[in-house]
C-alpha cells in the first residue's frame, strides 16, 4: 500500500456537518494540521469528499 500526506488548507467553518465529521475522522482538527496515512479505498472516498479543503501528496 502507498502512503499519502494530507493537510487541511481551507477552513471547516461554513462547511456542511458531514464534511466536518469527515475531517475529524481523518484526524484534521485545526488549520494546517497534517497526517500521513496508508491509502485504502475507504480513505480515498473520505479524501474525495473533502478534496476542496485539502492538499494531498503521495509518499511513495
Amino acid at each position: 500500500m502507498s502512503r499519502v500526506r494530507i493537510k487541511l488548507v481551507r477552513s471547516r467553518i461554513g462547511q456542511p456537518r458531514d464534511q466536518k465529521e469527515t475531517l475529524t475522522a481523518l484526524g484534521l482538527r485545526k488549520m494546517h494540521s497534517e497526517r500521513e496515512l496508508e491509502l485504502n479505498p475507504a480513505l480515498e472516498g473520505m479524501i474525495r469528499k473533502v478534496a476542496h479543503l485539502l492538499k494531498v501528496e503521495k509518499i511513495g
